[in-house]
């Protein structure tokens, strides 16, 4: 039975969430405060977190920064819940690890489905432990990259990138194919964000930058 801890200071949604995920098959922990939780974390690991950014005591986001600082926890997907809608917190968040962003209120089942479909997202994730290309190595477990023999320190998102273009030589991803499987979600007309983590990575890869290739008109591949 996969455990999942939320962490949510507003007594009624969370024990409609426990309630809700306990009656879909899960084992559910609350938690009202980042203290409660980081102690739990350090007696179990849960499969799946739903983090409320406003807490009492920690910034949600602050959190997440943590829990995808720590080797321990950086594999854990978080499900960021917020009353906040403005996109760039969205991206913000995203950018930051986060699986999924969902803005309060919202439709119960429909983060049953979030839950279900992040929770695919992350097994599909357990394949091969490392993957090389040319010059370029990296390792899954340990998020370790090096570029002809130098290692490289990546953000958690181009990390991701880096990851499905070496898994994928040669396909070329158009930027909304990007923003989806990259950031989980659409954002219409913030494309840019693709852009610019590109091109990050790209310098951050030195001479092995040019690897990624821009198909003009379409998106980018590695090939």
């Amino acid at each position: 039975m996969k455990l999942i801890y939320c962490v949510e200071d507003d007594a009624n949604i969370r024990e409609l969430l426990e309630y809700t995920l306990q009656q879909m098959g899960f084992s559910v922990r609350g938690f009202s405060n980042a203290s409660d939780f980081f102690q739990a974390l350090s007696e179990d690991l849960p499969s799946l977190v739903l983090l409320d950014i406003m807490l009492p005591d920690r910034d949600g986001m602050q959190i997440l920064k943590e829990l995808k600082s720590e080797t321990q926890t950086d594999s854990i997907p978080v499900i960021m819940l917020t009353a906040k809608s403005d996109r760039m917190d969205k991206i913000k968040g995203l950018d930051s690890g986060a699986d999924d962003y969902i803005t309060k209120p919202f439709d119960i089942m429909e983060l049953i489905s979030r839950v279900n479909a992040v929770l695919r997202r992350c097994e599909s994730k357990q394949e091969s432990d490392s993957i090389s290309y040319r010059e370029i190595c990296l390792d899954r477990n340990s998020r370790r990259v090096t570029a002809a023999g130098e290692e490289i320190v990546l953000t958690f998102k181009e990390f991701e990138l880096l990851t499905l273009f070496l898994s994928n030589p040669g396909l070329v991803f158009s930027r909304d194919k990007l923003m989806n499987k990259i950031w989980g979600v659409d954002f219409e007309g913030e494309t840019r964000t693709v852009d610019v983590h590109i091109r990050t990575l790209r310098q951050k890869l030195g001479a092995c930058g040019e690897y990624i290739e821009t198909v003009r008109n379409v998106g980018y591949k590695v090939g």
